[in-house]
């Protein structure tokens, strides 16, 4: 619910100043007065996320990793935690971070603890977060923790950063094919075959096709946006569903080239996860549930809820990933070796280190096989339509030659 700041005299004519939750401005104003403060002054609503999620933060990834990187800096230098708090929320240029770090000072001010806090805005830290905060306040070791947080953070914001490089290139390039080749049916062609049926005879087979094509798409463009927007809504709406999800991530793991390098990029964020926590004082069960929520696929966060149960019941972590057909043989076995000899966190993040490293390696793969493949298909689709296009003429001077 959105908050509004607001001033005012309580019975005693002492004056008074907060926040008050409320729907609306008049709604602030009477549970003020139900509350005997008078000469009520009730300021502008202030963003609530909440309200706005939808939209989102606008906090990036990186932003946060520095923040927590500065904050562990000034823990470690012996500064006060409200004061470190406050100098934070004062170099952040993102409004909606500042106002939640003012927010957070203030109830640490009241005497909360920064883990609770935190987890008031958990749009914009995460459980992960919060969890390994509440770690470090319960151990003493709050900078490092914090400093493992910002490490963690940044590798997983550049883990993030190499899977949208990859994706971005063939994305663009078939953006372009499809804004071409509209073009072409919708304003090309036409042109072509008013040229045609002034010289009459037969098109060939090619020239039929694609003039066939301009003019379906001519005469049902509306249908075929509404078909592509439906299309694009439908499957929104059916992946926000518990089957849709599971089926739709289950796909995407099977997807030739790119659901290997889907695999490799959950299983580096799982272990290097999971790792982080346990390292960090939190528990395994505890670390397994935050995991799962930040596995990025829905089928490998019900192969992690599986291993939970297998270790609630008093079992190991290893066997239920291995049966889940998710995890490979090697990472499950190094999972089994970090149990048999107490350093699991370390296995964890020995595993996560080389499977960002084969994420690299697919990254450079992925872009240098698709770039020659993406230009031909390109060069192939408007080259054929080109080429059909003038096929007509050759045969016309072909006809006046002889």
């Amino acid at each position: 619910m959105p908050e509004f700041r607001w001033e005012g005299t309580n019975r005693a004519g002492r004056k008074m100043s907060g926040k008050v939750s409320a729907a609306k401005k008049a709604d602030a104003q009477e549970l003020l007065a139900q509350r005997g403060v008078s000469n009520i002054k009730v300021a502008g609503k202030k963003f609530d996320l909440a309200t706005f999620g939808s939209i989102g933060t606008g906090i990036k990834d990186k932003d946060l990793a520095a923040f927590t990187r500065q904050f562990a800096v000034m823990i470690n230098a012996g500064l006060p935690l409200v004061k470190c708090l406050q100098i934070l929320s004062g170099q952040q240029e993102n409004r909606i971070f500042a106002d939640a770090i003012e927010e957070v000072t203030a109830d640490v001010e009241k005497g909360g603890t920064l883990a609770d806090s935190l987890g008031k805005h958990n749009r914009i830290f995460s459980d992960l977060y919060v969890n390994m905060v509440a770690a470090g306040e319960q151990g003493g070791i709050l900078d490092t923790i914090l400093n493992r947080l910002s490490t963690h953070l940044e590798k997983a914001s550049a883990l993030k950063g190499k899977i949208k490089s990859a994706m971005m290139y063939p994305l663009v390039v078939l953006i372009v094919v499809i804004v071409v080749v509209m073009a072409l049916l919708l304003f090309v062609i036409p042109i072509f075959e008013q040229m045609f049926a002034d010289m009459g005879g037969q098109l060939p087979a090619p020239t039929r096709i694609v003039v066939g094509a301009s003019e379906f798409v001519q005469g049902n463009l509306l249908f075929i946006v509404i078909g592509v927007v439906a299309l694009i809504t439908g499957y929104k709406m059916y992946y926000r569903t518990k089957n849709g999800e599971k089926v739709i991530d289950a796909i995407k793991l099977k997807m030739p080239i790119f659901g290997l390098l889907l695999r490799k990029m959950s299983i580096a964020r799982f272990t290097r996860t999971l790792g982080t926590l346990i390292s960090s004082g939190v528990s395994i069960l505890d670390g397994l549930s935050i995991t799962s929520k930040t596995s990025g696929n829905r089928v490998v966060a019900d192969a992690i809820m599986e291993a939970r149960g297998s270790i609630s019941g008093g079992e190991n972590i290893s066997d239920p990933l291995e049966a889940s057909g998710v995890f490979p043989g090697m990472v499950t076995q190094m999972i089994a070796v970090g149990e048999e000899t107490g350093g699991l966190d370390t296995m964890l993040l020995k595993v996560a280190d080389f499977y960002e490293e084969e994420v690299d390696t697919a990254v450079a793969g992925l872009t240098a096989t698709l770039e020659p493949i993406m230009i031909v298909v390109l060069g192939v689709i408007v080259g054929g339509i080109v080429i059909a296009m003038y096929l007509p003429i050759f045969d016309l001077i072909g006809t006046v030659g002889s």
